[in-house]
């Protein structure tokens, strides 16, 4: 719902992007394009893909008309060697793209691409691959990862969605991935499910953990880390997000 609605969370996304470069191209990676090997969308349009259900019409309704580039498409998935990427004509921009990306760009006049997630591979697989996409930051592409750092659907309470609320193990597990981060020990953060059961129950699948994951591997030495929309709702979601650069 923050995709359409006046909150906090969408807020904060509009005014982050007057806080940076206005990008050449956007490339998301979000936790809900899932596949058997690599993917980038290549089409000259994407269309708005409503990849939920039991929500008001108003949501299926929105439409983010935001253009593809399919010669940065190729050029991306040249930068890849670990892995042959696909040039995908099928997908197009999921609700973990649109929802976060029409309140930064509301014109949809920037080129707007998603990488998707090979659920086959280890997360190492995941950040060594996001290395190989370095060189975009330094053309002025801005990378996203859309996520949850803490995701338990079945432990949520629904009847808590619109304040602020975090289980124990929720607010504790999400304080050690932010403190985790901001020492740079990303190897924890890879092996997550060595970090005890507060772990495995903020990622009970690896989906929305994974995107997080990408933004690490493609932070360098000099990049500063900030966070926003750092609160939890319904017991087990965080909003919590991070700014690297």
């Amino acid at each position: 719902m923050n995709g359409i609605e006046d909150t906090e969370f969408s807020r904060r996304w509009t005014q982050m992007a007057k806080e940076i470069p206005t990008p050449k191209a956007v490339l998301v990676v979000s936790a809900h394009w899932l596949s058997r090997g690599t993917k980038i969308t290549a089409m000259d349009f994407p269309k708005t893909i409503h990849d939920f259900g039991g929500f008001p019409k108003e949501l299926f309704a929105v439409q983010y008309p935001a253009p593809g580039d399919p010669l940065f498409a190729k050029e991306t998935a040249k930068l890849i060697h670990s892995t042959q990427v696909e040039l995908d004509h099928d997908w197009g921009l999921d609700h973990g793209t649109w929802t976060v990306v029409r309140h930064m760009y509301p014109q949809a006049n920037i080129p707007v691409l998603q990488l998707s997630i090979d659920y086959t591979k280890h997360p190492q697989y995941h950040y060594d691959l996001a290395k190989e996409l370095l060189a975009l930051r330094k053309k002025g592409v801005l990378i996203i990862g859309s996520g949850n750092m803490v995701h338990n659907l079945r432990m949520a309470a629904w009847d808590r969605l619109n304040e602020q609320f975090a289980y124990d193990w929720a607010g504790k597990i999400n304080d050690q991935f932010k403190e985790l981060i901001q020492q740079g020990d990303h190897k924890a953060l890879i092996n997550y499910d060595k970090l005890g059961k507060e772990a495995l129950m903020a990622i009970p699948t690896p989906d929305h953990y994974l995107p997080l994951i990408y933004t690490l591997g493609l932070k360098s030495s000099k990049d500063n880390i900030a966070f926003f929309n750092d609160k939890a709702v319904a017991g087990s979601l965080t909003m919590t997000s991070v700014k690297i650069g």
